[in-house]
């Protein structure tokens, strides 16, 4: 595809305007797509596709408004055809499942390079559903619910004050526990959730919501 009008329709929405001017100089370079239009917001992305035949919409997660995700089933709506593809500068599990759910075709992460991104919007727009490789480990992993299902009521305690950032000994004295002890049900926590690091840990508090909750 070499001609303008083969050229895949690409609408570009992110809150970033560096950003944006970035991706639209690397879309326009290449030979197969074009980007048509910028928006900084859902809502303007909306206007957009009402006066734009779109082919794909390249849209942040996280914007000011209305963020990308809930914004899915809007884009849908006001332009069926168009394939979607999320941005965000992270990942997780939950966010890349619920925009799944909501629609998207393709979730991709900032740091992926030129090559990665153009590759992705080639598939996305030849019909195929991506994700960032970085995340398939995330996504292969069980729901983080299923997973802290299996902590006990002291594992949950335990991992709710490691991610709000407690050392072992502070914890070992909130709970009237021994370090060693308090070690030990760390070590459980960590491989019932599948976690390496202790941010692997905290991301997955994070996504279910833990660090709202009471800590004793």
């Amino acid at each position: 595809m070499s001609s303008v009008e083969s050229r895949v329709r690409v609408v570009l929405v992110d809150d970033h305007r560096l950003l944006r001017a970035g991706l639209r100089l690397l879309i326009d370079r290449s030979l197969d797509m074009t980007c048509v239009a910028e928006a900084g917001t859902v809502a303007a992305a909306l206007e957009v596709l009402d006066r734009q035949v779109t082919d794909l919409v390249l849209m942040d997660v996280e914007m000011p408004g209305m963020d990308g995700v809930a914004g899915i089933p809007e884009v849908r709506r006001r332009c069926p055809t168009a394939r979607i593809v999320m941005l965000s500068m992270h990942g997780t599990s939950r966010t890349v499942r619920a925009a799944f759910a909501a629609g998207a075709h393709g979730y991709l992460v900032k740091t992926a390079d030129d090559d990665e991104l153009l590759g992705a919007l080639r598939a996305v727009a030849a019909g195929q559903d991506y994700v960032d490789p970085t995340l398939g480990a995330a996504l292969a992993a069980p729901p983080t619910g299923d997973r802290l299902e299996a902590l006990t009521g002291r594992e949950r305690q335990i991992m709710r004050l490691l991610a709000l950032g407690y050392s072992n000994h502070e914890i070992a004295e909130r709970l009237m526990l021994s370090p060693r002890t308090v070690e030990s049900h760390r070590a459980h926590v960590m491989n019932k959730l599948g976690a390496n690091t202790r941010a692997e840990m905290v991301r997955i508090a994070l996504d279910a919501d833990m660090l709202t909750q009471p800590t004793s």
